[in-house]
């Protein structure tokens, strides 16, 4: 397709470097005023980039701490922020200053070597989204100009441009230091809703960027964006619902780049710096599970996609999910890697899927490197409705997430857990992937909505050509119903809009998608206010989305509907966004005491040989601090956040959502050598560098998955003793 390019163990606890608080706009630098002197002075080996480097490797040279001493790790210093909220950030060091996020998406530079706070920069805009980090650009000092060094991160709909060394925005990019994401899009922008969750990706004088958007209509277009990292001008656009004209136009019906959207890149990319080439994975088109507006294979959805990176031409595509009813979105960032292939090195480019795949394609054209199959899956009964005839599974390597939840899979951890377990598991339609939502019957997906692999994604050891997955592996259900309200009443707008994330019974799936009963318990003088509930639908909060696109009229109708009686509206006088029939909400299955309905492990932790296709490795990751407790250890449980891996034979992570631990494997065989309790679950993926000659280990400790605990956000470093 042609791009539209347009001219515009043991832990001891030091002490905490306690955050002021700051005003908004304003900029406080601590220390040295200098930075550039300061970071003059430090050797290093950086952390430069979001996964470490722009192929997205998670690897790092580094041995000063390897497996004979990574029993000594102690806590080099700590940084909290002083705020809750969570974390998702993965920092960066550049020049001995660590760059990072706070929950709210206030940024700061830390000195790398102490914690000590340098500057921090409040853009006056409360983030409410997760943020999971930024990137770093210089520029000039190859032509003797003085070096130009700047931030990218993203806030909410907004990327800005920060000067590295004060914090300061740069006046000269965009709008006053930041560009507005809402624009560029052939839409409105004051009834746009897109969010940039992953940062950006720097090449050049170029800026990437994906976004974050509504998983229901109306969507913006999913278009992947180059900006100039100098002055912030659209520089190409790739339309990933492809317009007239262009290729893929027809597995789409006609025009439906104007009804349709998403399609979008929210999970970051990679780039070949060599080539040039960029690498882009995306989700599914909106609405995510009843596509009838959309009957085709819609490409470039569920597709990886390949780029030329400075022109934003099309070189290949692999599409994963055909006609996606399961929002299958390519949930991570692709590892650029080499591999062995009759014994000559051939660069690779590995994708992670949420059902549990990994995909092996050749870098150059996309020729897959293991054999994919194409396999005939059943027909949708819902009118209207026209599942993909086929679908592609990779015949290696092996899933590394279960993909069939069968009765002998089901929980043993009492008698009476176990009948409620086969009670329920009777009533579901459970034929593994592919199989199209049924309406009144809840259809088993396993792995889970949330996979299977996610975010966080893989790192990939150069020296041995084994990937490190890690992953969720329990199953959740949804199902359709047919929409009874098409008007801007309270329920209509409810069903269009919130109940695939709450459900049709409003009881949600906590924590990310919270219950919305108690409003209508409390009223709107209880647990939120009307004001507060209005802010949270049009800003959106944490995996919610905004909704702009709903009237003054439309959100009063909603607030009523969800605080009181539901025959207590508003008249309505615009026409309600809506879908035949509406998913009925995520659904994780969990027996009544909050564990998962099936046998462990519910978290895995997978080393794969890319050059065999044969796992060198699995353990389960995590545990269930109560359960171990009574003995039943290392079930696994559910984790966010991805490895690392070095050149000292290990593996870094932390992830998993409530043991708080922050550990160390043993590359090669899997057995845990060290770990931590963090302040708070470390749902982040971690980072290693070196500043004066001694290598750290850092991850960013926010909780927020676990609703029995409270959330945070602090920054802690690990370092072997002076």
């Amino acid at each position: 397709m042609a791009a539209r390019k347009t001219a515009s163990g043991t832990q001891t606890k030091p002490p905490v470097v306690q955050l002021p608080l700051f005003p908004l706009f304003i900029v406080l630098t601590l220390g040295t005023t200098d930075l550039s002197a300061q970071i003059s002075t430090h050797r290093n080996l950086d952390w430069p980039v979001y996964g470490g480097a722009l192929e997205g490797g998670h690897y790092s040279p580094l041995a000063q701490i390897n497996k004979s001493n990574v029993k000594q790790l102690q806590v080099a210093w700590m940084f909290d922020t002083e705020e809750t909220g969570g974390l998702q950030t993965s920092p960066i060091v550049v020049n001995g200053v660590l760059y990072g996020l706070s929950p709210s998406q206030k940024i700061f530079a830390l000195d790398a070597a102490t914690g000590k706070l340098i500057w921090k920069y409040d853009t006056g805009i409360v983030g409410t989204q997760p943020d999971r980090g930024l990137a770093y650009w210089s520029s000039g000092k190859e032509r003797g100009e003085k070096e130009n060094r700047r931030l990218f991160v993203g806030v909410m709909n907004f990327v800005y441009a920060l000067d590295a060394e004060t914090g300061q925005p740069i006046a000269t990019l965009g709008d006053h230091g930041r560009i507005d994401l809402r624009q560029d899009l052939g839409l409105d922008p004051a009834t746009t809703s897109i969010v940039l969750t992953s940062p950006v990706l720097v090449y050049k004088d170029l800026f990437f960027v994906g976004g974050r958007e509504p998983e229901t209509l109306p969507a913006p277009p999913g278009d992947i964006r180059a900006y100039d990292a100098r002055n912030g001008k659209l520089r190409w656009s790739f339309h990933t619902i492809p317009h007239p004209g262009e290729f893929g136009y027809d597995t789409w019906p006609k025009d439906a780049w104007k009804t349709s959207g998403a399609a979008n890149n929210w999970a970051g990319m990679a780039l070949d710096s060599k080539t040039g080439i960029l690498y882009v994975p995306t989700g599914s088109a909106a609405f995510d599970f009843y596509a009838a507006d959309r009957i085709g294979d819609d490409l470039f959805a569920d597709c990886l996609i390949a780029l030329n990176a400075e022109t934003g031409e099309r070189i290949w595509y692999f599409q994963g999910v055909r006609h996606d009813l399961w929002d299958r979105d390519f949930p991570a960032p692709p590892a650029l890697v080499t591999v062995k292939r009759d014994g000559k090195d051939v660069p690779a480019v590995a994708q992670t899927t949420k059902q549990g795949f990994v995909y092996l394609f050749n870098r150059a054209n996309g020729a897959p490197l293991f054999p994919i199959e194409y396999r005939k899956y059943p027909a949708s009964n819902i009118p209207g409705e026209v599942a993909a005839e086929q679908q592609p599974l990779p015949t290696k390597p092996a899933p590394f997430a279960r993909q069939l939840l069968t009765e002998d899979l089901l929980t043993n951890r009492t008698p009476e857990i176990h009948q409620w377990a086969l009670e329920h598991f009777r009533i579901f339609r459970s034929e593994g992937q592919f199989v199209p939502f049924s309406a009144g019957k809840d259809t088993v997906v396993f792995p889970g909505f949330d996979g299977g692999a996610e975010w966080g994604g893989p790192a990939f050891d150069p020296e041995s050509g084994i990937l490190y997955v890690n992953a969720n592996d329990l199953p959740w259900t949804g199902a359709l119903a047919e929409n009874t309200s098409h008007d801007s009443s309270g329920p209509g707008i409810y069903q269009s809009q919130c109940s695939i994330c709450h459900g049709d019974n409003r009881a949600g799936s906590p924590p990310a998608f919270p219950s919305l009963i108690d409003l209508r318990k409390t009223g709107v003088g209880g647990r939120l206010g009307a004001e507060s509930i209005a802010e949270v639908i049009q800003k959106g909060r944490g995996r919610m989305p905004a909704f702009p696109n709903l009237s003054a009229t439309q959100i009063s109708a909603l607030i009523v509907y969800l605080t009181q009686n539901e025959n207590q509206m508003p008249s309505p006088t615009e026409p309600a966004p809506h879908m035949k029939y509406r998913f009925t909400g995520y659904k994780r299955f969990l027996d009544p005491e909050g564990y998962p309905a099936v046998v462990p492990p519910w978290g895995t932790l997978n080393a794969i040989n890319l050059n065999t296709g044969e796992y060198a490795w699995k353990i389960p990751l995590g545990e269930y601090p109560e359960l171990a407790a009574k003995g039943l250890k290392s079930t696994g449980t559910e984790n966010y956040g991805g490895p690392i891996v070095t050149a000292g034979g290990l593996l870094f992570i932390g992830a998993t959502n409530y043991d708080k631990k922050f550990r160390a494997f043993d590359k090669s065989t899997g057995e845990l050598l060290w770990e931590v309790t963090l302040p708070f679950s470390g749902n982040a993926t971690p980072i290693t560098y070196e500043v004066n000659g001694r290598q750290f280990v850092a991850i960013a400790a926010g909780g927020g998955k676990d609703p029995k605990s409270k959330s945070g956000g602090v920054y802690v470093a690990f370092a072997l003793p002076k």
